[in-house]
């Protein structure tokens, strides 16, 4: 019953007609009559009561239930999972991560975006507080999960994402545009990207350095990542008879332009991320950052829930009859 409402909560103070019913129930009792009246009940008194004697009460007390239940219908009890106003502290957070066909390389284990997934995962989990994005870009970007506090979508739709999901290629300025755009228009003091790719710019309609420039105009702060180890990487082919073979490939990371885009922005700035440590490094700079206050409201689905009730009464009143008309009729 705790996650019970009702829309008429005032229709509930017809349940006060209850104890009158009983009171009326006790005086009626009281001021029966005999069918036949003797002066001495010595003939009957080695006599038991009767089953049906000792329960004359309950097809009363069944009209009772049932009225009561009725009452309780007409109120409109309602289910809710949860309603829930907080205010709290958080910056909104848009993770733009690199889908491209490179991300599959396995100098990370397993590779290097489900290794890129397992760090994001646990940076979520660790800031139940903030509302998060998600951008997914490669030679395009689409917006994964818009700005939320609901983590548990957030964490569904990241183990969702995988390596050509979309066109091929590496649009730096199109990821960091697309993030812009989720995070431009947000209230909180300190709005944060977080852009993670493995590769050099070679597709896109943004210029990189352009969305750049506009993250610092919005006060957007922008930390970008390398992901990849120096030299060269393992990288998974497969040969004509499905079977999979490894090649080792340079790593090329336009180091230079990553550090740059970072720069524009207030305190952004560029990691190189061989391993977890240094994605770790960057998710404890942002807890140092101000956080901003941010109302939120949860809601859940209502559903309507006087039908049991109803339903109830009516056999209350069915078993009543039964017994009135039936067993205990005398």
């Amino acid at each position: 019953m705790s996650n019970i409402t009702f829309a008429h909560p005032w229709v509930l103070l017809a349940l006060l007609i209850l104890p009158l019913m009983a009171v009326w129930y006790v005086w009626r009792y009281r001021k029966q009559e005999a069918a036949l009246q003797h002066s001495s009940l010595d003939m009957v008194a080695g006599v038991k009561k009767t089953l049906r004697v000792r329960l004359r009460w309950l097809p009363y007390a069944l009209r009772m239930l049932a009225v009561g239940l009725m009452v309780v219908a007409l109120a409109r009890p309602q289910s809710h999972l949860s309603r829930q106003e907080t205010t709290v502290e958080g910056i909104d957070i848009v993770l733009a991560v690199d889908v491209s066909g490179s991300m599959r390389a396995e100098d990370f284990k397993p590779n290097r975006l489900e290794a890129a997934k397992r760090v994001a995962a646990d940076f979520i989990n660790g800031r139940r507080n903030d509302r998060m994005a998600l951008v997914v870009f490669a030679g395009e970007a689409f917006t994964q999960v818009p700005l939320t506090v609901d983590h548990n979508i957030l964490l569904q739709q990241l183990g969702k994402i995988k390596c050509g999901m979309v066109q091929d290629g590496t649009a730096l300025g199109d990821g960091l545009a697309t993030a812009i755009n989720r995070i431009k228009d947000s209230e909180a003091k300190s709005k944060v990207i977080i852009l993670l790719t493995d590769g050099v710019n070679n597709s896109g309609s943004v210029d990189p350095q352009n969305a750049a420039e506009i993250a610092a105009l919005y006060d957007i702060r922008l930390y970008t990542i390398g992901v990849g180890s120096l030299g060269q990487a393992p990288y998974p082919f497969q040969d004509q008879f499905g079977r999979t073979h490894y090649q080792n490939i340079d790593v090329e990371i336009d180091e230079p332009l990553l550090r740059e885009m970072a720069a524009q922005t207030v305190d952004g700035q560029y990691f190189r991320a061989t391993n977890k440590q240094t994605l770790q490094e960057i998710f404890d700079r942002i807890d140092q950052m101000e956080k901003s206050k941010i109302d939120v409201t949860q809601y859940a689905q209502t559903h309507d829930e006087q039908g049991p009730w109803l339903w109830a009464a009516v056999v209350c009143l069915l078993i009543e009859a039964l017994l009135a008309w039936g067993w205990m009729k005398i």
